[in-house]
C-alpha cells in the first residue's frame, strides 16, 4: 500500500515537471501584466520598443534599470539619461521585486516575439498572430503523460474501493 502511495506521489510529481511552463512563457506573463501598458516589443509607446534591447545593453544593466530606472539615470549612465530625456523625463516605474531570473525570463520572451529584419525594427506589425491554445499533436509528450497519468490515478483509485468493499463485506461476513 505504501508502496502506491509513493508511487503516485512520483508520478504526479513527474507529470508537474512536464506540464512546467518555458522561461519565455513566464516572461509572457510578467511581461503582459507589468510592462506592456507602457511598452510593446516592436512599436514605441510610452516607454520605448523593447525589440533588440538585449543587444543594446547587457543583461546587467537591463536587471538594474528594471529595479530602479532612476538609479541608473542618477547615476549619470549616458543612455539612461537619453531615455529619460527621449521620453519627456517620464520615469520608469521601479520593480524591485523582480528577480534577476524573472528580468532574464522577460527578455527572452521580447526575443522570441521580436521581429528584426536587417537590424531594423519593423513598427507595421506588433507581434504575429497566435491562436490562444495550443493544438494537441503526437509530440505533445506532456499532454499524454499528464493524460496516462490521471488514467492511472483512476485506475489506482478504482482498485482502492474495490478493495475496500471487499473488506467491509468480509467483514460484514465475519471472515476477518
Amino acid at each position: 500500500m505504501n508502496t502506491r502511495i509513493i508511487l503516485i506521489i512520483l508520478f504526479t510529481a513527474f507529470c508537474i515537471t512536464l506540464n512546467a511552463t518555458p522561461p519565455s512563457e513566464d516572461g509572457k506573463t510578467i511581461f503582459t501584466t507589468r510592462c506592456a501598458a507602457c511598452h510593446n516589443v516592436n512599436k514605441q509607446l510610452t516607454g520605448p520598443a523593447l525589440a533588440g534591447v538585449y543587444d543594446r545593453r547587457p543583461i546587467e544593466w537591463i536587471i538594474k534599470f528594471v529595479h530602479s530606472s532612476q538609479t541608473v539615470v542618477k547615476s549619470g549612465d549616458q543612455y539612461a539619461v537619453a531615455l529619460f530625456e527621449k521620453f519627456n523625463k517620464f520615469p520608469m516605474p521601479d520593480h524591485p521585486d523582480l528577480t534577476a531570473d524573472n528580468i532574464k525570463n522577460i527578455v527572452d520572451y521580447i526575443k522570441t516575439e521580436a521581429k528584426i529584419d536587417n537590424g531594423k525594427v519593423p513598427f507595421a506589425r506588433p507581434s504575429k498572430l497566435r491562436p490562444n491554445y495550443t493544438p494537441i499533436s503526437i509530440t505533445n509528450y506532456s499532454f499524454f503523460g499528464g493524460f496516462l497519468g490521471l488514467v492511472l490515478v483512476l485506475i489506482l483509485a478504482m482498485l482502492f474501493a474495490v478493495e475496500v468493499s471487499a473488506f467491509k463485506r468480509k467483514k460484514q461476513e465475519g471472515e476477518v
